[in-house]
């Protein structure tokens, strides 16, 4: 459910009322969406599939390929990122400050289990454009040997 600010000019009081309950609901529940601002620290995540494999594709803009960690253990692969939260920087030449921060991207993980047919060790991942991703190629099946048999 999207919850909109209510603006009516002619009534003030009902109007900061309204303001006022949108800045708490954004200060309890930082994660959901109030004030017409998503927050969520899972980035969005798209599996495709072809004849060779998988491919998932996160999207994490901001983030740099040392960020990244990638982990298979049995046959869970497990995607994570953290990097380190801005801090404000103060010089003699800059005093600025927020008023307002929304951008944060300090960390996520998302766990995947994978089909059997995955070969664990041909994956591959690649970061880019603020995309990172995953290769997961399938294994070769084996193919039963077609054997002739002779007729006496």
């Amino acid at each position: 459910m999207q919850l909109v600010r209510f603006n009516q000019p002619n009534n003030k009081f009902l109007n900061s009322n309204f303001n006022q309950l949108f800045n708490q609901l954004d200060t309890m529940f930082p994660s959901k969406s109030f004030n017409n601002v998503t927050y969520n620290n899972i980035p969005a995540v798209n599996v495709k599939e072809n004849e060779n494999g998988f491919q998932i594709e996160v999207a994490a803009p901001g983030l740099k390929k040392e960020d990244f960690k990638l982990s298979l253990h049995e046959n869970r692969l497990t995607i994570s990122a953290k990097q380190e939260a801005k801090t404000e920087e103060k010089t003699e030449e800059k005093t600025e400050k927020y008023t307002r921060q929304e951008f944060n991207y300090t960390s996520f993980q998302r766990t995947f289990t994978l089909p059997k047919n995955v070969d664990g060790d041909k994956i591959d991942a690649t970061y880019s454009e603020g995309i990172l991703h995953v290769g997961l190629p399938k294994k070769e099946e084996l193919k039963p040997a077609v054997k002739e048999i002779a007729v006496a």
